[in-house]
């Protein structure tokens, strides 16, 4: 039975203590952990994400999980919103199984029904452990981040060519790419300089172009620059958790959701229109570390807003940290750094591929070469 969620009087919007925490965390446990127990991953990504956006330090092997009802019992008090992100830790745990069990897939869903919470992601894992993959990808674009996606309400991508659905590419648009050619005459030190370099040292397309990236994933290159994420797999898993988190609508989730078919299970072959699988980045040593930071650095952003539905260009020629502090974006934990996190201008940010392409650009149109500062690790 589905414990109501408190009235305006009752409900507690204050940080979890330690005890809350614990319940929490025995409930992410008792609702993915597959019959074998929980999987190494699991385990590490539910003490980082939890420690992270916490404080506190949990040990899943030396706690014991709890079912759905005392989970939802111990969470009354907490409103639809903070239940949500429970909803979407248990899944984001669940969806890095391989293969995902079925009886796994039904047990959060029991949790969720506990919490009175509804997750569309929910129904993506369903498919997973169904092996229906590409039922899973039609759940993405119903269900997800683009699931209310309108070309008349976009006009941040200033895109002057016809992009009728989300993930689309412009590359005939000769005023879009115009756009982001001119980033070159933004002031030193300005957001869109470091964009402009950053395209520069990498080789990439501006939109507008052929061979380009879709406008809408094209939103997320500011933020690599705007939080400090370099450009390789595991890069791209922090951005999208930075994203995903930051956004107030829980449909953002699918953001992240999508990043961990991608570049962990292998689950979704392909998608937002250039991004092809790349599976077992998750799993390396470090980076629930560095997921779990970069949630938190969503979660303490001070806009609550769709880091992708950003005007950027509107604050392209401001300098990088006057925008980092309006958007509430906090440095990285020094752990998350001693994990491996890297900038878009350090050693290990910047892929082999990416400095040849940058490098064979720069021949191309006859000039010097500048990763300014990026290299391979």
């Amino acid at each position: 039975m589905a414990v109501p969620l408190p009235s305006d009087a009752e409900v507690n919007l204050q940080p979890p203590e330690p005890d809350e925490v614990g319940i929490i965390a025995r409930g992410v446990m008792g609702a993915v952990a597959p019959p074998g127990g929980l999987t190494d991953l699991q385990k590490v990504l539910i003490k980082a994400i939890v420690h992270s956006m916490t404080g506190v330090i949990v040990e899943p092997d030396e706690l014991e999980p709890i079912g759905p009802e005392a989970v939802a019992e111990g969470l009354r008090r907490r409103d639809i919103q903070f239940r949500t992100r429970i909803v979407q830790v248990m899944a984001l745990a669940e969806l890095v199984l391989v293969p995902l069990p079925d009886e796994v897939a039904r047990r959060v869903e029991r949790y969720a029904a506990a919490l009175n919470v509804s997750e569309s992601m929910l129904e993506v894992a369903d498919r997973y452990a169904a092996g229906a993959m590409g039922l899973a990808l039609v759940d993405f674009n119903r269900n997800g981040y683009t699931a209310d996606w309108n070309p008349e309400h976009v006009q941040y991508l200033h895109a002057t060519a016809d992009v009728a659905a989300p993930w689309d590419v412009a590359t005939h648009d000769e005023t879009l790419a115009a756009r982001w050619t001119s980033l070159a005459d933004c002031a030193s030190g300005s957001l869109g300089q470091g964009v402009y370099h950053f395209y520069r040292a990498r080789g990439f397309t501006f939109p507008g172009l052929p061979g380009s990236a879709p406008p809408l994933l094209a939103q997320h290159d500011w933020v690599h620059v705007l939080a400090d994420y370099g450009t390789t797999v595991e890069s791209e898993i922090e951005v999208f958790g930075l994203i995903a988190r930051a956004n107030d609508d829980p449909h953002g989730f699918s953001l992240l959701a999508m990043v961990i078919g991608l570049f962990e299970t292998g689950y979704i072959p392909a998608a937002a229109g250039l991004f092809e699988y790349d599976p077992g980045h998750l799993s390396k040593a470090g980076m629930a570390c560095r997921l779990g930071d970069a949630m938190r650095r969503g979660a303490r952003s001070a806009s609550g807003s769709d880091l992708m539905a950003v005007d950027w260009f509107e604050l392209a020629d401001r300098p990088l940290e006057e925008v980092r502090q309006q958007l509430g974006i906090v440095p990285k934990d020094p752990e998350a750094i001693a994990a491996g996190s890297r900038g878009p201008w350090e050693p290990g940010g910047i892929s082999p591929f990416q400095l040849n392409a940058g490098q064979a650009l720069a021949e191309t149109e006859g000039r010097r070469y500048d990763a300014y500062g990026a290299d391979v690790s």
